[in-house]
């Protein structure tokens, strides 16, 4: 192990004296060379670390073998033109179901670990799909491969919602062998489509068949909007509803009738606060003015008077003194 700055060097090498051919699996301890490998490994203590191993290259005894020579793998470090650890891949994959793409690519460079935003899907590709189990009721359903061009079928499991399988089409041929191949089948969700219903009388006679909520209720709206559509010449036919008349201006509605009745009177009648003044009420008419006067000095300012008529500025002036 060599530390040179920020990068750790180790080199590797494995001791078996043999290794087993990948095709056609006969072991062969006869070396024919060797050569360095580089593969991408995970950080340590904020470092990058290189391994240098040295991995030698076997022949194959067996003549028959389309394959001369093989390079040694070592088990749990390295795989056939992989380049990177395993360690290194296994880190990357539990990153790529939760985030992938370009925000996943940034995730991935934050603890110093390498990763595309390819490379991401790729390492989830690799992934081993769960056994499919035994399940008693599934759903079957179409999904566009290509939105109005390629279709194919999806199966789930109708208690737990888990993708079971993808089909290539939605034929009555192509979903036809899953029911088949699982007996245990009782329940089938379908869409209300003849080909999946042909499929599931074929090669599950014993299942039940019943549609699923969503179309169901896409169907209903379909149908409703269809008979509005045919229909809406009806509307033209309907009596014309005449309008309630407005009230008259004196009359008081019984909104009105009531407000009068909770406020006590008119708004003109109801008290009113001046700013930063007492409350007062305007003069009541015909009052006198002793009474305005009255008014005035328990705090109630007197009636502004009324603006008298003044005669146009043309008509107010002097002739001039001059003029005849």
């Amino acid at each position: 192990m060599e530390a040179i700055g920020s990068v750790v060097r180790v080199e590797e090498r494995s001791t078996a004296d043999d290794a087993n051919c990948p095709d056609c699996g006969v072991w062969s301890s006869r070396v024919h060379g060797s050569c360095l490998r580089f593969p991408a490994d995970l950080p340590s203590a904020g470092r990058r670390v290189v391994p240098a191993l040295r991995v030698r290259r076997f022949a194959c005894p067996d003549r028959s073998c389309p394959r001369r020579t093989s390079v040694e793998q070592i088990q749990g470090l390295t795989r056939r033109h992989g380049q990177s650890t395993e360690r290194l891949r296994s880190a990357v994959t539990a990153i790529g179901p939760a985030l992938a793409g370009r925000a996943g690519e940034r995730l991935v460079r934050l603890p110093g670990l390498r990763g595309s935003r390819s490379t991401l899907p790729r390492r989830v590709m690799e992934i081993p799909d769960l056994p499919v189990g035994a399940p008693a009721a599934i759903g079957a359903d179409g999904f566009a491969l290509r939105r109005g061009h390629v279709h194919g079928t999806v199966i789930t499991d109708a208690v737990t919602h888990r993708v079971l399988d993808l089909l290539p089409d939605r034929d009555a041929a192509t979903p036809g062998p899953w029911p088949a191949d699982h007996p245990q089948v009782e329940v089938i969700c379908r869409d209300r489509a003849s080909a999946y219903a042909e499929a599931a009388d074929t090669a599950a006679p014993q299942a039940r068949q019943i549609a699923d909520r969503y179309h169901l209720w896409h169907n209903l709206t379909q149908a409703v909007e269809r008979t509005v559509l045919d229909h809406r010449a009806c509307l033209h036919s309907l009596p014309l509803i005449e309008p309630e008349p407005e009230p008259q201006r004196g009359d008081a509605t019984p909104h009105r009738q009531r407000h009068r009745h909770r406020g006590g009177g008119r708004e003109a009648d109801r008290p009113r606060r001046t700013h930063g003044g007492p409350t007062h009420r305007p003069p009541r008419p015909g009052a006198s003015a002793a009474g305005v006067r009255h008014e005035h000095a328990r705090g109630r300012p007197p009636p502004r008077p009324k603006p008298q008529h003044r005669p146009p500025l043309r008509a107010r002036r002097t002739p001039h003194a001059g003029r005849t």
